[in-house]
């Protein structure tokens, strides 16, 4: 009876799974046998908004306290889960010492303080002609690694004596859960490092010392400082320690493998396959996609060999805020989410007339610029707070079809778009607004899909499947669909012209403004039409 324990930290919260991959006498798979959570600290700066930070003490008090209230409410004994698997938010980054001590909390994927530093580090790269760059979307960003890094070592200059590594979330949890106190011992992912740190086999790994130094000779020595095994996730990190496996009332010696980002993985537990695209929805949106071939796309942040399926090339895209959007929507308006949303399904395609950018932490794909900011046009004096956060909705599908687009015209096979994530799960009106604007049918998992992908990948470790394949076919979901409505399509279709207009005439620094003279005239039209209908 192979059961293991999922393991998926969020930004907010962490959530363990122990599932049971037997079968029952109908044959059927017996599933999620208990599932907890636990929430810790974002810790935020109301005078500086980029900052966004976490302890790395706050995320394992979490887990602990998590995997005991999992095995808890199970009738499972700790001694009898066979691997651990773990996935995290991304780029979220921590340096530590000789001894594997963190020297700060971790700069989380949401902290946008490293704007300097990426456009340092994006310029010069263009300069030398560093061929990563072009695999990143041609930008390097401020939510990736070595921009935190450096942003780190430029000011806290009486730690730069005590900085040995930086890691990943992902690598440093497992490396803790395993006990490596060497950081020069810790496997990496190969899906981290390569989203989020320039690194591929194609040359050599990570960005040239020459290059790196260049940047900054902060950075002298660093290429050696992350040097180690950069693994897929179908290779074991390490073992489960004693002091750990007592922590969290498990047995120890388990195998936990190469862990990865949360969205990748949650990409594999919707039932990502060749030629589907996973709109991974939450705080943010990753938007992941997967092939045989590995090939550039313009503006996509990272086209990664083995970084969401071992044996595939990962493609992955996004936009920085949606979830994020929503609540900032709602808290303006006094409420929460949930009450401002009542009624949504009543509105109709194009009615508020409003025409919602989703830029409030800037643009992650396609423009990759960091320094947008949200934008709603349209407004008149009884617009409501639920009018823009239907805006907001219809906002962050245009943006989705941008990217899709994006993809699609550069060779990523879109066949089947999943919708996945925590948000489409509780939320009706989002799917069907998605399948409008994209005009495609959209599928959603029929129960909540968040570390499933862990799951699968302990699974494996634990030698219970033979591939990733095999895991999904047992504990994938099946999916709810949405169809794409004619009528609401066809609205789309038009406003879609105007959100393709402003969001490159407004993103793109050398954009003719003489093209933004219709959209007002013509959201107003839309609106009165939706209104009389």
């Amino acid at each position: 009876m192979p059961i293991v324990a999922g393991v998926d930290f969020g930004t907010l919260s962490v959530r363990v799974t122990l599932l049971d991959s037997d079968r029952d006498s109908s044959g059927k798979v017996l599933g999620r046998l208990g599932t907890a959570t636990a929430e810790y600290p974002l810790h935020r700066r109301r005078e500086d908004p980029d900052y966004a930070t976490q302890s790395h003490d706050d995320q394992m008090d979490a887990l602990v306290s998590t995997m005991r209230a999992a095995l808890d409410q199970t009738t499972v004994r700790g001694g009898d889960v066979v691997a651990l698997a773990l996935d995290t938010t991304g780029s979220s980054v921590v340096p530590v010492d000789a001894a594997m001590q963190p020297l700060s909390e971790y700069y989380l994927w949401c902290d946008h303080r490293a704007k300097k530093e990426a456009q340092q580090i994006t310029a010069l790269a263009h300069v030398e002609k560093l061929e990563a760059i072009e695999w990143c979307g041609g930008v390097y960003s401020h939510e990736w690694g070595f921009a935190k890094l450096l942003h780190f070592l430029r000011h806290n200059p009486e730690k730069r004596a005590a900085f040995a590594s930086a890691f990943e979330h992902c690598d440093m949890v497992a490396a803790t859960l395993c006990g490596i106190t060497d950081p020069k011992q810790v496997k990496r992912s190969a899906c981290a490092m390569g989203h989020k740190w320039m690194w591929n086999p194609k040359w050599d790994g990570l960005p040239s010392q020459a290059f790196l130094s260049k940047v900054d000779p902060l950075f002298d020595g660093v290429r050696e400082k992350l040097a180690g095994e950069y693994l897929t996730s179908d290779h074991i990190a390490g073992h489960l320690c004693a002091e750990w496996a007592d922590a969290l009332g498990l047995r120890a010696g388990i195998p936990i493998p190469v862990g990865a980002f949360d969205a990748h993985w949650d990409a594999i537990g919707a039932g990502c396959r060749e030629g589907d695209v996973v709109n991974v929805v939450g705080t943010s949106t990753c938007i992941i996609a997967m092939e045989q071939r590995t090939a550039l796309v313009p503006g996509v942040c990272g086209v990664v060999p083995g970084s969401v399926h071992p044996a595939y090339t990962g493609v992955e895209a996004g936009l920085s805020a949606t979830g994020d959007i929503f609540e900032a929507i709602a808290k303006r308006a006094g409420t929460k989410v949930k009450e401002l949303s009542q009624g949504l399904e009543r509105y109709r395609a194009g009615q508020t007339g409003l025409l919602r950018l989703s830029w409030d932490n800037g643009d992650r794909t396609v423009l990759v610029n960091a320094e947008l900011g949200g934008v709603t046009l349209g407004w008149n004096l009884v617009h409501t707070a639920q009018d823009e956060l239907f805006a907001a909705i219809e906002g962050t599908a245009f943006h989705t079809r941008i990217i899709l687009e994006r993809m699609a015209e550069n060779g990523v096979p879109v066949d089947r778009i999943i919708n996945g994530g925590g948000i489409p799960q509780q939320n009706a009106v989002l799917n069907q607004v998605y399948a409008n604007v994209l005009n495609k049918p959209v599928l959603v998992p029929d129960g909540t899909p968040t570390s499933l992908g862990s799951c699968i990948f302990a699974l494996l470790a634990a030698g219970a499947v033979s591939s990733v394949e095999q895991g999904q076919s047992l504990l994938c979901l099946p999916h709810r669909t949405f169809l794409p409505q004619p009528e609401a399509a066809a609205v789309y279709e038009r406003l879609f012209a105007h959100y393709r207009t402003v969001y490159f005439a407004l993103g793109t620094a050398d954009a003719a403004p003489a093209v933004l003279g219709a959209v007002l005239p013509d959201l107003k039209r839309i609106a009165a039409e939706a209104s009389s209908s």
